[in-house]
């Protein structure tokens, strides 16, 4: 019983002492935290090129004539043949295709980094995405790939049909997508936190010199005979 109370005030004590040093350098951190989130903000704003997006949407059938209904196993084998489509959209044969068409000055390797194609939700809709630095030009080679792609994925897989339901057209109204502002001010911040933080628990971690008469009593296990106060120099002068 004794034991657990010792160590519960131990506890205390290393509690308050914590607080105690959050409190003294209080200022300190609360500054250079802003100065790191302010940095991190206006480094993104000026420093980081702004990327922008555009995109289209395809839909993709696993049967070249229409019909007025669709089967569930239809349906399954179309969402199937999207991650095919998504595959056929990013290789050279189509990508190739659209540098030649745009006379681009970039390699497939380079234009295929920037293109992402994925399902939407699991469903038989594709959706086509570019970022770049230039929103117009983004969109440009979004709406030649949805040119180009359609007969080639057709002629390629040798089954179904491919339909665009949204053109090529720049995301987020025009607004950039990258960089985040926000949270890359909020990590800025978050790391200048962490460092003056760091930075003030090794200052105390490594100051040997005795602060109060518990910091001798608790250090040297002595008893304290006496103490000097701390005399105002301005008191000598005094005729």
């Amino acid at each position: 019983m004794e034991e657990k109370i010792e160590q519960q005030s131990e506890k205390e004590i290393d509690l308050r002492v914590i607080f105690g040093i959050l409190r003294k350098y209080l200022i300190a951190i609360i500054i250079v935290t802003v100065i790191f989130g302010i940095g991190a903000y206006l480094y993104s704003s000026f420093f980081i090129a702004k990327q922008y997006s555009a995109s289209a949407m395809i839909i993709v059938n696993n049967k070249s004539n229409e019909k007025t209904t669709v089967t569930t196993t239809e349906l399954t084998a179309a969402q199937d043949l999207a991650e095919v489509y998504s595959i056929i959209i990013k290789s050279d044969t189509v990508l190739q295709q659209v540098i030649d068409n745009l006379q681009l000055n970039m390699s497939y390797e380079q234009l295929n980094s920037r293109i992402s194609v994925s399902s939407v939700n699991s469903t038989q809709v594709v959706k086509i995405a570019m970022t770049n630095t230039n929103a117009e030009f983004a969109r440009k080679v979004v709406a030649e790939i949805v040119e180009v792609a359609p007969p080639i994925i057709v002629d390629k897989v040798e089954a179904g049909s491919v339909k665009v339901i949204s053109a090529a057209k720049i995301d987020n109204s025009g607004k950039p997508v990258s960089p985040n502002l926000r949270r890359n001010a909020l990590i800025g911040a978050l790391a200048g936190l962490v460092l003056i933080l760091l930075i003030v628990f090794l200052k105390e971690m490594f100051n040997n010199t005795f602060k109060t008469e518990d910091d001798i009593l608790n250090t040297l296990n002595v008893p304290l005979i006496g103490i000097i106060p701390e005399v105002d120099g301005k008191e000598f002068n005094q005729p």
